[in-house]
């Protein structure tokens, strides 16, 4: 079991330790073939200790199969159970023993033990503990699949819209972005130019939280980020796109040699050789959506 659910089998071994003062409790993770012995309070002895005991086999081992607790006042002569792991028992000196199984979604997981050393009866109050302790930490592993299945699931759509987003959403996404951009280059009234801007911009991070900001807004970095001008990034946001140079300087009232001077320049920043791999670039660095 994983290292929470190990925490969580522990406690529960302790909790019934002190419910019941009982000198001996472990117990074992049920695969639904084998039950493994793994963890004890107040042994003496290796002798039980990471034992495999067969389904059907032995106390624990009917136990788990049949998913109700079963009880013997002596282990070591009992006639109720099979024999294969009574010199495991003696060694240890158990004799008075009681399993319960660790029920989850109607599935035996575990199975807790508590134990004495002489031929006992058990009386209710340690036999409800143990039952109590089962069902809680069935219950608190049942809690812990849940919020562990629902994580899952979760991480699955979120790997599932970023994977929307790459494809006909990220190409919108991309148009409306260098749109903004345009519009803004065309806008006189600087205000509303710089909302448009920022509108823009805010498009980038979306379906991308897991990419790094704008240098403008990045700490510095043993590797510097490239600063790209508002003017070399409107000219690749349209180069994303697939426009000509021509295209790119009716869309932002730029002359064709302006176009090809913001190119140069953001290749140089960028430390890229031609347009693609600057646009590719950038959309790493979190500039283009």
């Amino acid at each position: 079991m994983e290292a929470s659910v190990h925490d969580a089998m522990r406690s529960a071994l302790r909790r019934v330790k002190a419910d019941t003062q009982l000198p001996v409790v472990f117990s074992g993770d049920y695969t639904g073939k084998t039950l493994t012995l793994n963890r004890f309070i107040g042994m003496r002895t290796d002798g039980l200790r990471n034992l495999s005991v067969e389904s059907g086999a032995g106390l624990g081992g009917r136990c788990a199969v049949t998913g109700r607790p079963l009880v013997v006042t002596d282990y070591t002569s009992s006639d109720n159970i099979s024999r294969e792991y009574v010199n495991n028992v003696r060694l240890e000196g158990l004799r008075g023993m009681l399993a319960v199984p660790v029920v989850v979604n109607k599935v035996v997981r575990a199975v807790l033990y508590g134990a004495v050393r002489e031929a006992t009866n058990f009386g209710d109050s340690v036999r409800g503990a143990l039952l109590t302790s089962a069902k809680e930490l069935g219950d608190e592993l049942r809690v812990r699949e849940e919020v562990a299945r629902r994580a899952e699931q979760a991480e699955f759509m979120r790997a599932d819209l970023k994977a929307e987003m790459a494809g006909t959403d990220r190409e919108t996404l991309r148009l409306l972005h260098s749109e903004l951009r345009a519009i803004a280059a065309q806008i006189p009234d600087p205000e509303l130019r710089e909302r448009l801007t920022r509108a823009g911009s805010a498009l980038v991070a979306v379906g991308q939280q897991d990419a790094p900001a704008p240098a403008s807004t990045t700490k510095p970095t043993l590797l510097q980020v490239p600063t790209l001008a508002p003017r070399e990034i409107d000219v690749l946001s349209q180069v994303a796109l697939g426009c000509t140079n021509a295209e790119i300087a009716s869309q932002l009232a730029l002359s064709a040699e302006t176009v090809k001077a913001y190119l140069r320049s953001a290749a140089t920043k960028l430390g890229t050789r031609t347009r693609m791999e600057s646009v590719t670039r950038a959309r790493l660095l979190g500039y283009l959506p």
